[in-house]
């Protein structure tokens, strides 16, 4: 069953496979820029899925141009149960930045 997610207006919709790569929570410092906070939760799926047109702040770490790229978990309406299994480029954590205590694996650099 396709997941279904959206922009914070609604004005761009998607549609996704439920069977995107495990996902991760996002350190680096683009996604703190992009997303004006601690990092992103993010899963994988193949960047042809989207529009290369769009995209707004939906997608992250390789899109358009690679054969992967990020969806921000944040972004997907259907609720779904899988959860981040890693924390990714915690070389990049702000100084006023604190990891929960979740037991996740954490990576220097990508999982």
């Amino acid at each position: 069953m396709p997941l279904h997610g959206s922009c914070l207006c609604g004005g761009v919709r998607f549609e996704l496979p439920d069977d995107f790569e495990p996902r991760a929570f996002c350190h680096c410092a683009s996604c703190k820029k992009l997303s004006g906070g601690a990092g992103t939760a993010n899963g994988r799926i193949a960047s042809e899925t989207f529009c290369r047109t769009c995209g707004s702040n939906l997608f992250g770490g390789g899109w358009p141009d690679s054969e992967l790229a990020s969806v921000r978990a944040s972004a997907i309406d259907d609720p779904f149960a899988a959860r981040p299994s890693a924390h990714i480029f915690v070389r990049s954590l702000a100084a006023w930045e604190t990891l929960p205590d979740d037991g996740l694996e954490r990576h220097e650099q990508g999982g």
